[in-house]
């Protein structure tokens, strides 16, 4: 099977040759750990993964590209350091948050997750409606550089395809968290819902036009929603708020893309998500990610309750691979069930954090092939 038509006929519950192997990947600072434990300082880290569990990767996709459609605001605010203060930095990122974090970083590690950045939030971009006018010109579907100039024709060459075409774009908590932060927003939700409901009804519409002009050339494999909506325990906002002002974008959303014959909707959120499963599948996701165990998502209780309405990716607890030998064994026993019952794409919860040596890592992912079927 090509990796793509494997990849769907494992989150479609259908009989895939094997699993995909995805056991996740490093960030910088976990990079550089595994550079001092055995890992090459030169070398790709995923070519020694392959090589040290004998495993014939599969054979580059065809000029694997993304369709060349933004979602992002346009132009984008300057990215610029404001101020140091002893070892810190308060730096104005791209989105137009000031935030202070440590010096060893800069406003880039604001743009990308090249590592795992604590930063202290002080001021975003929305605080009022005045700032809301002047956010929303950012957000023209026809701003220079919206659509790449070979739109159209990687769109043409996308049609056949043998790699995942995903298109992603934030949600509506996520974005609206990003233009009046957690707290802003979460007090804007009580105090003054109409605002809030407007500006997710206009992110509806432009996510939804660049959406279509994207359908109308090609069917992706998958529509990626990312929200980051839930603490350790519990959702940070309830069901029925999240009905109120999300669930209109899930359905809009979700009717485009299965109009369009896009086969997965995939939503990528951190924390607790079982109160918010059900909207999700209401509204017609039937993929969610990364499943984190720390935040007490229990996959084996998730598949009994919700059945085939939902496959995962990820799931796998980032703290099991760190201790690795017994705990690592038992977590992957705990999980093997969901991956023989289908639907589930198996690999590390969040990005592989620092504490997680190269040959633990090594030793989690020679265990993860052979329970997907590469050994």
């Amino acid at each position: 099977m090509t990796p793509r038509r494997r990849y769907l006929e494992t989150l479609l519950f259908g009989r895939p040759d094997r699993v995909p192997f995805q056991p996740g990947g490093p960030r910088e600072s976990t990079l550089a750990g595994w550079r001092t434990q055995g890992l090459p300082a030169d070398g790709d880290w995923r070519g020694a993964l392959w090589r040290a569990l004998g495993l014939e990767a599969d054979p580059a996709p065809r000029a694997p590209m993304d369709v060349g459609a933004s979602f992002l605001m346009i132009p984008p605010f300057e990215e610029k350091v404001l101020e140091r203060r002893q070892s810190h930095l308060v730096v104005q990122d791209w989105k137009g948050n000031i935030c202070e974090i440590a010096d060893r970083y800069d406003a880039s590690y604001l743009r990308q997750a090249k590592d795992f950045v604590t930063r202290r939030w002080l001021r975003c971009p929305v605080a009022s409606e005045a700032d809301w006018e002047a956010m929303k010109p950012r957000y023209a579907l026809d701003a220079p550089g919206r659509f790449a100039d070979d739109f159209a024709e990687r769109c043409r060459r996308l049609r056949d395809r043998d790699h995942v075409l995903t298109v992603a774009f934030n949600g509506p908590f996520w974005q609206m968290r990003e233009w009046c932060g957690l707290e802003g927003l979460c007090l804007l939700m009580a105090d003054r819902p109409d605002f809030v409901a407007e500006m997710a009804g206009f992110w509806m519409e432009f996510a939804s036009a660049v959406l279509a002009r994207v359908l109308d050339h090609v069917a992706p494999d998958a529509v990626a929603l990312s929200e980051d909506m839930a603490y350790k325990g519990h959702p940070m906002i309830s069901p029925a708020m999240t009905r109120r002002f999300l669930q209109p974008c899930y359905d809009r959303w979700g009717a485009q893309a299965k109009a369009a014959g896009v086969p997965l909707l995939d939503m990528d959120s951190d924390g607790c998500v079982e109160d918010l499963l059900p909207v999700w599948i209401e509204s017609g996701i039937n993929v969610c990610d990364p499943v984190e165990a720390a935040a007490h998502n229990d996959l084996p209780a998730l598949r009994r309750r919700f059945g085939r309405a939902m496959a995962y990716r990820g799931g796998v607890d980032k703290r099991a691979i760190a201790r690795g030998a017994a705990a690592l064994h038992d977590e992957l026993e705990r999980l093997e069930p969901v991956v023989r019952d289908g639907g589930y794409i198996p690999g590390c919860d969040h990005g592989v954090p620092p504490d997680i040596s190269w040959p633990n890592f090594v030793a989690y992912a020679r265990l993860l092939a052979r329970m997907t079927g590469w050994r």
